[in-house]
């Protein structure tokens, strides 16, 4: 009995949490993972960033997991709607209250939206990766390059085998 309230006593101060993967009403179902969702649905990049591609517009954010790593987001810096991303290229950057990151775009092309919600409400990257805290809107001008990335089970064993080597 001590070592299970030990142990949940240090899951609680570290903020660990294997609860179930939080699901997205527009996406048929999550890989869930200890500590972060996987979606599947979208691609994701070795840099943690995923894409969902609907029509001619490809949404960008950070992953679960990024987010997790990062810890609490307290600013996010983003391009202007118009501006060009090339792939692999950094578009804005992530500050949290352990680091700041440059954030990449997986695919090429022109920014149609900015979720300017996270300006003023950051912690959306916590508390909704993929759905209130995505990022950019992007109109891909190679949508080949969306076949390089990731689909959640090689997401999910990228992130696994990432893990077990910090």
């Amino acid at each position: 009995m001590a070592l299970k309230l030990w142990a949940s006593s240090t899951a609680n101060a570290l903020k660990i949490s294997c609860s179930g993967a939080k699901t997205s009403p527009f996406l048929p179902f999550s890989i869930s993972r200890c500590f972060s969702s996987v979606l599947d649905g979208l691609k994701y990049s070795s840099s943690h960033e995923w894409v969902k591609h609907e029509g001619s517009v490809a949404t960008i954010g950070i992953t679960d997991h990024a987010q997790g790593h990062l810890g609490e987001v307290v600013f996010v810096e983003l391009p202007e709607s118009g501006s060009s991303v090339s792939k692999g290229g950094g578009f804005g950057a992530v500050e949290s209250v352990k680091a700041t990151s440059d954030v990449n775009s997986p695919v090429s092309g022109e920014v149609v939206e900015v979720n300017t919600k996270l300006t003023e409400t950051p912690g959306l990257i916590n508390s909704s990766p993929y759905e209130d805290g995505w990022m950019i809107k992007v109109r891909p001008s190679s949508p080949t390059e969306l076949d390089s990335l990731m689909g959640p089970k090689e997401y999910t064993k990228f992130c696994e085998e990432e893990d077990a080597h910090h």
